[in-house]
């Protein structure tokens, strides 16, 4: 073994092998059995398939099969996958989430690199992700009834559904989120669904340099990927590199990092500009965007870990506070920014509606 990966939920390591060196992931079957890792693996062959889009190399390539075509291998209670080592440099190989780009031209390859997954995402039209641990799903705000899809997102996860109900879930839900959900539903409409990666950070991104001109090379881990929407990923985008959540209680600390953001969207747009209506969408879905991956986090915590004090960090100091976190001076003061930012983009394309 050349390294071990420190990023959580599974064990993955480079190895060398007689052929070369490969990237290994084995992960326990509670958390991903062998049906809920070929999910992944569907997407990513389709993904790998597209040669180029938009005249550029592929992001994305295949996972190795083994001599009888299987891309995942399931031990007694080991699942296992390999795959090639991926194009480019991990610049951000010790970056934990939450952590910022390190510049702006990074934001901004980023942008461009999830536009093209979206691009090469259309026409994969796999159902929905069974429910299993740890994907980030969009379906409690997806319609009118959240309450009543918190109801149904939980009947399949007994362990949180106590926890919920213990917390007075229906009280803080209707104090904090729906408000925010009135503000996305007008805008719902328009959101087409699509797969999508939901877990595009800079750590899971391989780059050319460290430089400012540096260029993504290849998109990893699709270990979150399901089927939700475009404005969806960019605002998961937005939510795990623009605003570093692990500065949140530190007083006077400006934890947002506004240039970094007009380099997301920007790169963005170069290659598939949003529409106005999904462009007030991505104002409205930011603030709930984390909800559904944080309950995920909570049942993982609960039903696979067993630990009560993780399980409180990801409810409590995730799935609430940072929806609370928006109602705060520089929360109100990143959300006036995107609205202005739709105002003028909108504004420059002729009141684009």
């Amino acid at each position: 073994m050349l390294s071990f990966s420190p990023r959580p939920f599974s064990a993955a390591s480079v190895v060398a092998t007689p052929k070369g060196k490969v990237f290994v992931k084995r992960h326990h079957c509670s958390v991903r059995d062998l049906n809920g890792l070929l999910e992944e693996h569907r997407l990513i062959a389709h993904l790998a398939a597209v040669d180029e889009v938009g005249g550029s190399k592929r992001l994305v390539a295949p996972v190795l099969a083994d001599c009888d075509g299987k891309t995942a291998i399931a031990d007694r209670e080991w699942t296992y996958e390999v795959q090639s080592v991926a194009q480019g440099l991990d610049v951000y190989e010790d970056a934990v989430s939450w952590t910022p780009f390190l510049c702006g031209g990074h934001a901004r390859s980023a942008g461009q690199a999830l536009a093209r997954l979206h691009q090469a995402a259309v026409g994969y039209d796999a159902q929905a992700r069974k429910t299993q641990q740890l994907v980030s799903t969009f379906t409690i705000f997806a319609d009118r009834s959240p309450m009543e899809r918190m109801e149904i997102y939980m009947e399949s996860r007994p362990r949180l559904r106590d926890y919920a109900e213990q917390r007075n879930w229906r009280a803080s839900f209707d104090e904090v989120l729906m408000p925010l959900q009135a503000r996305l539903e007008p805008w719902l409409p328009y959101l087409k669904p699509l797969w999508t990666h939901n877990d595009l950070h800079a750590s899971n991104l391989m780059w050319s340099g460290a430089g400012e001109d540096a260029e993504v090379l290849s998109v990893i881990d699709f270990g979150l990927a399901d089927r939700t929407n475009a404005v969806h990923d960019i605002a998961t985008a937005i939510e795990r590199n623009i605003v570093e959540w692990l500065r949140m209680d530190e007083a006077g600390a400006e934890i947002v990092h506004i240039d970094h953001l007009d380099a997301l969207l920007a790169g963005y747009e170069e290659i598939s500009p949003l529409s106005y209506e999904e462009a007030q969408a991505l104002v409205a879905m930011l603030p709930l965007v984390h909800c559904e991956f944080a309950l995920s986090e909570t049942d993982y915590f609960l039903r696979i870990l067993d630990s009560p004090e993780k399980a409180y960090l990801a409810y409590e100091g995730y799935f609430l506070a940072h929806a609370r976190w928006f109602q705060t001076a520089q929360g109100r003061r990143l959300l006036e920014y995107l609205e202005a930012w739709v105002k003028q983009r909108s504004g420059a394309r002729g009141g684009e509606r």
